[in-house]
């Protein structure tokens, strides 16, 4: 990906069979990499404050809640006072709501309860990295927008299948259609992600949605030799 980069994810599971199944899982999805596996809450909090201090950081933690030497909740906050930036999903077989109310405002991101699938895995990972990719769109030290916060909360949601793909939103599709079709030439995506102060990551997926449903055409812009920047023009 040409502006995405792997995303690094630490395991957090007490049993070693169900940690590798976790890892085969990451690894089975594009744009991640499994940055290490552990056993404990203390192996992991001397994994991730050493891929921290190595400039290194991991992206992601899957951690489970019942872990033999402490308990998912402690190990969030631990890990989230560290201040790294990682983003923690909660793996675990526990349903008790207070438990889920807890792991919330300890800082974690998503809730994924065992027994799952690996399409609900995959899906779960691609909502945190489209997360990620909405609330750091703008570049560090940059000031969030309403719509970049609003593109990154709903970009957790599951989304039942309907006309619009998973993580793309009808608002933000209809202010997007509306630059490209309003504009006196074809636009790229930066012109666009500028003009609504939106990522230009995702403001290029909702092109191509455009394209794909062929209520737009792309085209490589002029003038761009080597690796040419395409553009977008409404049909």
């Amino acid at each position: 990906m040409a502006d995405e980069r792997d995303l690094r994810v630490l395991i957090v599971e007490d049993d070693p069979m169900t940690a590798e199944a976790h890892a085969d899982f990451v690894r089975r999805v594009p744009g991640f990499v499994v940055a290490g596996t552990c056993l404990s809450g203390h192996d992991a909090l001397e994994k991730f404050e050493s891929f921290g201090v190595s400039g290194q950081p991991v992206d992601i933690v899957l951690l489970d809640m019942n872990l033999t030497d402490s308990h998912g909740l402690d190990v969030a906050k631990r890990m989230n006072a560290k201040g790294y930036g990682a983003d923690i999903i909660a793996i675990t077989a526990v349903r008790h709501l207070q438990v889920i109310r807890s792991a919330i405002s300890s800082g974690v991101t998503q809730y994924l309860i065992k027994p799952f699938t690996f399409t609900i895995f995959r899906e779960k990972l691609e909502n945190q990295r489209d997360f990620r990719l909405n609330l750091d769109g703008a570049g560090a030290g940059s000031l969030a927008t309403q719509a970049s916060v609003d593109n990154a909360l709903s970009a957790l949601r599951s989304v039942s299948s309907g006309r619009l793909p998973k993580g793309l939103i009808e608002e933000t599709l209809t202010a997007i259609s509306g630059v490209v079709r309003d504009a006196s030439s074809a636009v790229s995506a930066t012109e666009v992600a500028t003009a609504l102060d939106l990522s230009r990551v995702t403001v290029r997926r909702y092109l191509e949605h455009l394209v794909k449903t062929k209520q737009a055409v792309k085209q490589p812009r002029h003038g761009t030799p080597g690796r040419p920047e395409y553009e977008y023009r409404w049909v």
